[in-house]
Order: structure tokens, then C-alpha cells, then sequence
């Protein structure tokens, strides 16, 4: 190597590096807003085809587009989150009005438990600690209601600049990413898969565990069963133990009030019923629409979720995607034959 390319060679890595580091600084300071960010690129990946459709072959104005998608976008997520807000505003204020009726309740059941099992569920430590947590619940909710709405700005100011100038970012991206066109058209191509699958076969599974969901209430006598089964959907965002996070209170709920019966009707149905609804849902339909696989799902869904929040649901398993098809680009771009040959030369 000569004394010229290994001066090319340093100022390249040093670039690199210095590059990495800006990058390092402005997640470190935009972190907040990370979930704005990503859902303005889910967004715009989801209305993109439809976008230039209409801006490209039926020649509508792109800013008059772009600002109809946002509202549209807006209805979309804004109605059920008002629906969220409307049915179950009163029943958490009813849970912090009355803390000493739940824990009440919840005493009964551990007592019913202890006195079948011989196992204490519930002591007077556990106890003090759900009250605290109850406490502090709705306090963290307010203060997070600000990061929301940050958020929300973000991610429609994200979304219009990209439907406006999505053609020449994608370009841009094109060219700057150092891998092999093709390469760069399968990380594309699989961006656009799996984000589909998720940000579309996610609300779609909710909706068909909770409408199971409110079935089995409605069958077993729950008061309110359908605002239960709503809360049901919302919570099936979550994997493995979404749902199990409302029908088991409602369950302690039937047993502590002497329904003992509809309790473990209700215990049986929830496991059985909507337990497999969620898992064949989940599993088979993203993996039809994007054919994901179920263990790069699960996985992503824990790691999305601990990194992104909520938005972490579409882009956890988009990683746990790149991961893979990264050693795929590395296997192709740098082990082939043509490139060992030009290292060893």
C-alpha cells in the first residue's frame, strides 16, 4: 500500500468516525422525539404508493395532498384514542377515588386463594406497594401527555416533508448508502414489508382479539362488557401478556365478589378462546401479509417496545429484520469471490 492510499484510507476512516459521532449526538438529543420521527416514516411508507398516485398520474397538488393525508391520518388515530378517552377516563378516576374497595377486593381473592392453596397471593408489603403505584399513575400519565403531543407534531411535520420530497429523499438515500444497488433495494424492499405487516396486521389482530374478548364478557354476565372489550383490543398491541393485564382484575373482580362460577368460566374462556385467537392472529396473519417469521415478531415486539415506546411495535422486528438481512448484505457484499481476490491482491 502505498504512502498516498493509506493517507486516502486514514482521512476516510477519521471522517467516518467523525460522522458516527454526529450521529451518536443527535439521537443522544432527539431520543424524545424518536417516536414522532419513526411514526412519520411508517406513515409515509404506508401512503406513499396512494400519494404519488394521485400527485404523479392524476397531477393533484403535492402540498394540498400532502396536508389531506395528514388530516386523514389525523381522523385515523385520533378517533379511537377519543373513544380510549371517553370510556375509560371514568373508571380510572373510579380506581383512584377508591383504591380502598379494590384493594379490598383484591384481599378477598388472595384470601380465597390461600385458603384453597395454602399459597398467600397478596401481604401487607404487596399491598402498600399497589396502592403507591396506583398513586403515581395518573401523575405520570399527565406529564407524559406533553411528550405525546411533541410527538404527534413531530411526526405530521415529518410526514408532510416527506410526501412532498419523498421521491428525491429516496434518491438521495440511494446513493449515499455504501452497499451494492440491489442490496440497497432489498433493505428497501424489506422495510417496506415489514412495516406494512406490523403498522397493518397489528390494529387488525387487536380488533379480532377484542371483539372475542367482549364475546366471552358479554356471555359471563360482565357489566360494561363492551367498553372491557374495547380495552381488551387496546391492550392486544402488547404480546404474550397484553390482555391478561384486563381480564385477570376482572376475573379477582368476579371472584372477590362472590361469582365464582363466571369467574372461572371466564378464566377458562380468556386462556382457551382468546389466548389462541391472539397467538393464531398474530402469528399467521403477519407472517401472511409479510411472511415474517413468529420468533423475529415476539422478539422485535420486546425489543421495539423497550427501545421506541409504543412504536416500538412496528420497528422492533423491522431490527431484528436488519440484523439478519445485514449478515445476508455482508455474506454477499465482502466474502464473495471476486472481493477475496481483490483484498488479496
Amino acid at each position: 500500500m502505498t504512502e498516498k492510499s493509506f493517507n486516502n484510507r486514514l482521512r476516510q476512516v477519521l471522517m467516518i468516525g467523525l460522522i458516527l459521532f454526529l450521529v451518536i449526538v443527535f439521537i443522544s438529543q432527539l431520543y424524545i422525539f424518536l417516536p414522532g420521527i419513526l411514526g412519520g416514516i411508517t406513515l409515509y411508507i404506508l401512503s406513499r404508493k396512494l400519494y404519488q398516485k394521485l400527485t404523479i398520474e392524476k397531477k393533484w397538488n403535492k402540498a394540498a395532498t400532502a396536508i389531506l393525508f395528514i388530516l386523514c391520518s389525523l381522523i385515523i388515530i385520533t378517533i379511537p384514542v377519543y373513544f380510549s378517552v371517553i370510556m375509560v377516563s371514568p373508571k380510572i378516576n373510579s380506581l383512584i377515588n377508591n383504591q380502598n374497595s379494590v384493594i379490598q377486593g383484591a384481599k378477598i381473592f388472595s384470601g380465597q386463594i390461600e385458603s384453597s392453596t395454602g399459597f398467600k397471593l397478596l401481604s401487607d408489603e404487596n399491598t402498600q406497594a399497589i396502592s403507591k403505584k396506583i398513586s403515581a399513575f395518573i401523575p405520570g400519565l399527565i406529564n407524559s401527555t406533553a411528550t405525546l403531543l411533541t410527538n404527534l407534531l413531530m411526526m405530521f411535520f415529518l410526514l408532510y416533508y416527506l410526501l412532498v420530497s419523498g421521491q428525491d429523499v429516496e434518491k438521495y438515500l440511494h446513493h449515499i448508502i455504501p452497499l451494492a444497488p440491489e442490496n440497497v433495494d432489498k433493505l428497501a424492499s424489506e422495510t417496506i414489508l415489514m412495516i406494512r405487516a406490523n403498522a397493518l396486521g397489528i390494529p387488525i389482530i387487536c380488533i379480532v382479539q377484542g371483539v372475542f374478548a367482549t364475546l366471552g364478557y358479554l356471555i359471563f354476565g360482565l357489566k360494561e362488557w363492551g367498553m372491557w372489550g374495547f380495552v381488551t383490543g387496546v391492550f392486544a398491541f402488547f404480546p404474550l401478556l397484553g390482555t391478561m393485564i384486563i381480564w385477570v382484575p376482572l376475573v379477582i373482580f368476579f371472584y372477590s365478589t362472590g361469582h365464582n362460577y363466571a369467574a372461572t368460566g371466564l378464566t377458562i374462556y380468556s386462556f382457551i378462546v382468546t389466548g389462541n385467537v391472539d397467538y393464531i392472529t398474530r402469528l399467521g396473519l403477519l407472517k401472511k401479509m409479510g411472511n415474517v417469521h413468529p420468533m423475529i415478531t415476539v422478539l422485535g415486539v420486546i425489543v421495539g417496545l423497550k427501545l421506541f415506546g409504543f412504536i416500538g411495535l412496528i420497528f422492533g422486528p423491522l431490527l431484528i429484520s436488519y440484523f439478519i438481512i445485514l449478515i445476508k448484505i455482508y455474506l454477499n457484499e465482502f466474502t464473495s469471490e471476486k472481493v477475496i481476490n481483490d483484498l488479496e491482491a
